[in-house]
């Protein structure tokens, strides 16, 4: 039996604020390209707080920063869409979860990348689907489970 194809996936990566403690680019590709079913173009913009205030605003009438954003631009195969993570959101999260940040932004892109595809978690049955996937994904990765108890950081460090 043959294996099948790995998706191909074209990533452009945006960083619109610096930090040392930002993801690099490779782990960012391999995060979301372990989350892929299907070839897909995504760009991944890691911004602050006033840029993703306004895009919440702006497109889902939610008047705060959030941690990340998924905007959908083909939502059939090869998928296409952008990214967006709010780094301060995303870091004052993790700090208050208890979880390492790479592990957080991990799972962010994971969750993101699940939206591109479809999944949603408007409603608790599908809300339990998507969880289970990244739940899958995420420690597939060798992070912990995002929606579990044993949020102490990586198992293994890449």
């Amino acid at each position: 039996m043959r294996a099948s194809r790995r998706p191909r996936l074209e990533l452009n990566v945006q960083y619109a604020v610096s930090s040392r403690l930002l993801p690099a680019r490779a782990r960012l590709r391999k995060w979301a390209h372990a989350a892929l079913a299907h070839d897909a173009q995504i760009t991944v913009r890691i911004v602050g707080q006033s840029e993703a205030r306004v895009l919440n605003r702006n497109y889902r009438g939610k008047d705060y920063a959030t941690n990340v954003l998924t905007f959908v631009m083909r939502d059939t195969p090869p998928y296409e869409g952008d990214l967006v993570l709010c780094a301060p959101v995303v870091a004052r999260e993790a700090r208050a979860q208890g979880k390492k940040l790479v592990a957080h932004y991990a799972h962010l892109i994971v969750h993101g990348v699940l939206h591109l595809q479809g999944y949603d978690h408007e409603h608790e049955a599908e809300a339990q689907v998507m969880e289970k996937r990244e739940t899958e994904i995420v420690t597939e990765l060798g992070y912990p489970d995002p929606y579990g108890t044993d949020e102490c950081g990586m198992m293994n460090e890449e």
